[in-house]
C-alpha cells in the first residue's frame, strides 16, 4: 500500500479511524492536541460517524470513553501527561473495572517542558494501574500499536496505554496503513457488575487484575515490538526504550552495533528477556526518555555483579530530552555538536499577540492593584500566563488547571485581602467551577477574573466549553448576580475597567469580572474564512 507522510499524532489518529474507533475524547493539550484535530478533520471519520467533539476536561473525556467501551464500542481518549493527573481517578479504577469494547489511552509526555509546567513519565501511571503500556519508536509503530491496540485491549480485558513524547508526536515519517476495521456492534458487557466498584465486587476485580499480570508480561515477551539481539562484545548491553532506539541506531548506520541490544516498546518489562540479557552482558546501559523506570526495575532484577547505569546513575542527565549526542557521549563515540550560540543572539521570550485582549485587562489590573502590596494575583494556565513576564509582571502563580481560584481563596482565608484569580474561559470550565463553588460556600473575599477570548487559544483556537455559558454558570454556582460584571477589554474602556476592579476589590465576598473579547488569532482566521466563502459561496 502507498505510504502516507504523517506526524506521529496524525499516525495515531489515522490508526484509530482504521482500527474501528467509534469515538475519540480529549481536552486540548500540547503535544496531544493534533490527534483529535486530525480525526475531526478526517472525511473518513465523518463518513464513519466517529464522535470527536472536545470534552470539558480530561476526566470527563476519560469517563465518556469508558462509557463508550461499556457499550461495546472501541474508543480512544487522548491527553498530555499532566492531563492524566486530572483523569487519574477514572484511569486507575478503569484498570479494575476492565473494559468491554477496546479502550486506548494515548498520553503525550513533554520532556524538556517545551509547553508544560513539569516533566512526567506516564509509564509510571501505567505501572501504577498495572496495565499494558505501548511506547512506539517511530511513526509506523505508533500507527501499528494503536491499530492493533484495540484488539489487545479486548483480548486482555483492560485499557491499553500508548505513551508518546513530543519528538515523536511532532516529527514526520512514512506510514503504511492497514485495512479498515468495521466498528464494533453495540453490545453490553456480559457481566455488567464489573463496572460496579462496590467493595465486595472491587476486591474480586482487583484479584482478577493481579491474576492477569502474568498474561500481560507474556504478551510483552512475545510482542513484535520487543526484541533481544545478541552482540559480539559482552562488556556492555544496551536497553533502548521506545524512541531511544533511534538515538542508538544513528551511530551504527553503516556498521553492526557490537553490543547486545534489547529494544523495549511494550510493557510490563518482560523479565524472561531481561534474564537472557543478564547472561550475555557484564554491564548494562539503559536509554529511556523520561524517568528511570526501566533502570530502577533492572537494578532490582539483575544480580549485584552487573552494573546498571542510565539517568538514575547520572551517566545521562536526569532532566530533559534524550538525544543522539548524549548517547554518543556515554558510549565514548564522536559527537557532532554545533558552535556555541554567541551572546549577541538573545532568545526572544514568548509574548502576548499584538491586539490581544489580555493586554488591556492586565494594564487595568496593574493600575487597580498598584495601591496594594504585590503578590496578590494568582493565575492559571493559558495565554494569559504570559502576564507573569515583562512588561506586565501581573501574576504570581501558575501551578495547575483551576488552581488560581482555590489559591486565591486560600490566600484570602489566610488574611491576604484583596486576593485575585486570573483564569481563562476554557480553564474555568475545565476545573475552575468547583473552586468557585468552594469560594461561594465559604463566602471568601476574592475577585475572580475570567479572561474570556471565546476559544482554547493557547493550543490552537479549539472551541471552548465555556462559550456563552460563563455568566449563567457563575450565577448557578451562587455568585451574587450584582457582582458578576462583564467588560470588553479595550483601551477606550481602560478607566471603566480600573473602576470596576476597584469596586469589586472593595466588596466583601465573591466577585466575578468577565473580560470578553474574541482571540485576535481566532478572529483573523474567522475573517479569512468569511472572505473565502464570500468570494466562493460553493466552499
Amino acid at each position: 500500500m502507498m505510504q502516507n507522510l504523517y506526524l506521529g499524532v496524525e499516525a495515531i489518529g489515522q490508526a484509530a479511524i482504521d482500527g474501528g474507533i467509534s469515538g475519540v475524547y480529549a481536552y486540548p493539550g500540547t503535544p496531544s492536541t493534533e490527534i483529535t484535530e486530525f480525526i475531526q478533520a478526517s472525511k473518513l471519520a465523518t463518513e464513519k460517524g466517529v464522535r470527536s467533539k472536545w470534552s470539558a476536561n480530561e476526566k470527563t473525556a476519560y469517563e465518556a470513553a469508558l462509557g463508550m467501551s461499556y457499550a461495546g464500542k472501541r474508543s480512544m481518549v487522548c491527553m498530555k501527561h499532566v492531563g492524566l493527573n486530572v483523569a487519574a481517578d477514572a484511569f486507575m479504577n478503569s484498570a479494575i473495572t476492565g473494559i468491554n469494547g477496546g479502550l486506548i489511552v494515548t498520553v503525550a509526555d513533554d520532556p524538556s517542558m517545551h509547553s508544560s509546567q513539569n516533566e512526567q513519565d506516564s509509564r509510571f501511571y501505567g505501572k501504577f494501574a498495572m496495565i499494558p503500556v505501548l511506547e512506539p519508536s517511530n511513526q509506523q509503530e505508533a500507527y501499528d500499536m494503536v491499530y492493533s491496540g484495540f484488539e489487545l485491549s479486548e483480548k486482555l480485558g483492560v485499557p491499553v496505554m500508548v505513551r508518546i513524547t513530543t519528538r515523536l508526536a511532532h516529527s514526520r515519517a512514512g506510514v503504511t496503513r492497514k485495512a479498515e476495521v468495521a466498528a464494533n456492534p453495540l453490545k453490553l458487557p456480559q457481566h455488567p457488575s464489573q463496572f460496579v466498584l462496590l467493595p465486595a465486587i472491587a476486591r474480586q476485580r482487583y484479584k482478577s487484575l493481579l491474576q492477569k499480570q502474568e498474561s500481560f508480561e507474556q504478551a510483552a515477551f512475545t510482542s513484535e515490538y520487543n526484541f533481544l539481539k545478541k552482540g559480539s562484545d559482552q562488556t556492555l548491553g544496551i536497553i533502548a526504550c521506545g524512541l531511544a532506539i533511534n538515538y542508538l541506531n544513528e551511530h551504527y548506520k553503516n556498521r553492526e552495533c557490537p553490543y547486545t541490544v534489547m529494544k523495549l516498546a511494550q510493557y510490563p518489562i518482560p523479565e524472561e528477556m531481561l534474564h537472557e540479557m543478564e547472561q550475555l552482558c557484564e554491564e548494562v546501559l539503559v536509554l529511556e526518555e523520561g524517568y528511570p523506570l526501566v533502570e530502577e526495575a533492572v537494578k532490582a532484577i539483575f544480580s549485584k555483579q552487573i552494573k546498571v547505569s542510565g539517568r538514575l546513575s547520572s551517566v545521562l542527565p536526569r532532566d530533559g530530552e534524550l538525544n543522539a549526542d548524549l548517547v554518543a557521549k556515554v558510549l565514548g563515540l564522536e559527537t557532532h555538536e554545533g558552535a556555541l550560540v554567541p551572546e549577541l543572539v538573545v532568545n526572544r521570550p514568548p509574548a502576548l499577540c499584538q491586539g490581544c485582549g489580555h493586554q488591556d485587562m492586565y494594564k487595568a489590573l496593574n493600575e487597580a492593584v498598584d495601591k496594594y502590596s504585590k503578590g496578590r494575583v494568582f493565575s492559571d494556565i493559558g495565554c494569559y500566563t504570559l502576564g507573569a513576564l515583562p512588561p506586565y509582571e501581573s501574576i504570581y502563580s501558575c501551578v495547575d488547571m483551576g488552581a488560581s481560584i482555590t489559591m486565591a481563596k486560600g490566600a484570602a482565608d489566610a488574611g491576604l485581602i484583596p486576593s485575585l484569580a486570573v483564569i481563562g474561559d476554557s480553564t474555568f470550565t475545565h476545573s475552575g467551577i468547583t473552586g468557585l463553588l468552594d469560594a461561594v460556600n465559604d463566602q471568601s473575599n476574592i475577585v475572580v477574573v475570567i479572561s474570556d477570548n471565546e476559544s482554547v487559544s493557547m493550543t490552537g483556537g479549539q472551541e471552548s466549553s465555556a462559550l456563552g455559558k460563563i455568566e449563567s454558570i457563575c450565577a448557578g454556582v451562587g455568585v451574587d448576580p450584582d457582582h458578576i460584571r462583564m467588560l470588553v477589554p479595550m483601551k477606550k474602556y481602560h478607566e471603566l475597567m480600573v473602576k470596576t476592579f476597584e469596586e469589586e476589590m472593595a466588596y466583601e465576598g465573591v466577585s466575578v469580572i468577565i473580560f470578553r473579547r474574541e482571540c485576535i488569532q481566532a478572529a483573523a482566521r474567522r475573517l479569512r474564512t468569511e472572505r473565502k466563502i464570500k468570494q466562493n459561496p460553493k466552499l
